[in-house]
């Protein structure tokens, strides 16, 4: 695939040697001389200039891009690169650093793809530094949605049981499951839940607590402290 990228900096450069190094294509776009140079000596290939400006987009291959990512710290660049490029049909992803702003921007921007938050995304490496074990966050996905990657331990509820017999509560979601040391798959419901073995979750921030509690084996308490929540009594189970 082909991917244009406006911003040489932290955020941009990284994420242009990550899309590199599974084979796609990516140009940059930056105004910065320090970081064109950076840019270059990595041998990206980099436009100069204004990524707001249309000629300049197309001067990176708008025209045959894929996907653009606005990863400016430039709120006011990011937005107008991503509406220049839905004209020219590419998925938008837009960069924007103070999440009050989400909610202005999802209002007037609605045919922007998706809006990142580099800070949150740090935040969720940190948090899953310092839990460590069997609880792992993935990705914020809306602001009450997170994805977590979930051990089942020996005092787990659930240990022992089925996944065709695992009752999460209404707001949860299985997304994949592993057996200890195997690759995820799809969940099938025949797949006992034993010690080591991992689940991926979609969940409502209300109930991840109770998901929690059930998959690893967490107390009330231990779970509220690790979520950074009160303790609350939820209505899942197990049949």
């Amino acid at each position: 695939m082909r991917f244009v990228i406006i911003g040489a900096g932290r955020v941009g450069l990284r994420t242009a040697r990550v899309l590199r190094d599974e084979g796609h294509e990516v140009t940059l776009i930056e105004q910065d001389e320090a970081m064109i140079r950076r840019a270059r000596s990595l041998e990206f290939p980099v436009v100069e200039g204004d990524g707001s400006r249309e000629d300049v987009l197309e001067d990176a291959g708008i025209t045959d891009a894929d996907a653009l990512g606005a990863l400016t710290s430039d709120l006011n660049v990011n937005f107008t690169a991503c509406m220049i490029a839905n004209h020219y049909g590419c998925r938008t992803i837009m960069r924007i650093d103070e999440a009050y702003r989400e909610g202005i921007y999802r209002k007037y921007a609605d045919e922007v793809d998706e809006v990142i938050y580099p800070e949150r995304l740090g935040a969720i490496g940190a948090k899953n530094a310092l839990l460590g074990g069997t609880i792992r966050a993935i990705a914020d996905i809306a602001p009450h949605l997170q994805v977590v990657e979930l051990t089942v331990s020996n005092g787990a509820p659930v240990n022992g049981y089925t996944m065709g017999e695992l009752q999460l509560p209404a707001d949860a979601t299985i997304l994949a499951f592993g057996k200890r040391d195997q690759p995820l798959e799809i969940p099938n419901a025949d797949l006992s839940l034993e010690d080591g073995d991992r689940l991926v979750v979609l969940a409502d921030f209300d109930v991840l607590n109770e998901v929690r509690q059930l998959l690893v084996g967490e107390t009330p308490d231990e779970a509220a402290s690790n979520a950074g929540t009160d303790a609350t009594s939820g209505t899942g189970g197990v049949n």
